[in-house]
């Protein structure tokens, strides 16, 4: 079960999209210097599908994605419950600590940022960032990181 601690319309984290973001607890990966470390707690309310759906209705004016912050614990519950905000007509994105390459395996995504957040190498805007943004396009996997970085 995913926890939703916190949500807000953002604009940023997804580059062109008007996003929902979900930012979900339980966070197993504890990253020293974690902007968010509230989020290691086992806070909020059941993400069921209902609150998600209601949450949709909610925001439908503009939106245009909806992004997982977090649900390393349960990476089968967040690509089922993107399944069922592609159901409603919207993009899907995923904020993960894990460090991989999507693969098939998320294609449910159309927006997939992986690896662990470590300090000295600084979150997505950072040109030595470890952290990876990635877009599906049909099959394929575009890395877009440069989008959060200034040139």
């Amino acid at each position: 079960m995913l926890k939703v601690a916190s949500y807000d319309i953002v604009f940023q984290e997804v580059p062109g999209e008007v996003t929902l973001a979900l930012n979900i607890s339980s966070c197993p990966n504890r990253c020293p210097g974690c902007h968010s470390p509230h989020l290691w707690e086992d806070i909020g309310e059941e993400l069921s599908d209902e609150l998600l759906r209601l949450l949709i209705e909610r925001y439908r004016t503009g939106l245009t994605c909806v992004c997982f912050m977090g649900g390393d614990q349960d990476p089968d519950e967040v690509r089922r419950l993107a399944m069922l905000v592609r159901e409603q007509g919207l993009k899907t994105a995923w904020y993960s600590g894990h460090s991989f390459v999507p693969s098939s395996r998320q294609a449910v995504f159309d927006y997939v940022k992986t690896g662990p957040y470590i300090e000295t190498l600084g979150g997505l805007k950072s040109a030595t960032t470890n952290q990876r943004f990635y877009r599906r396009e049909g099959d394929q996997w575009t890395d877009q990181t440069y989008l959060f970085q200034k040139k």
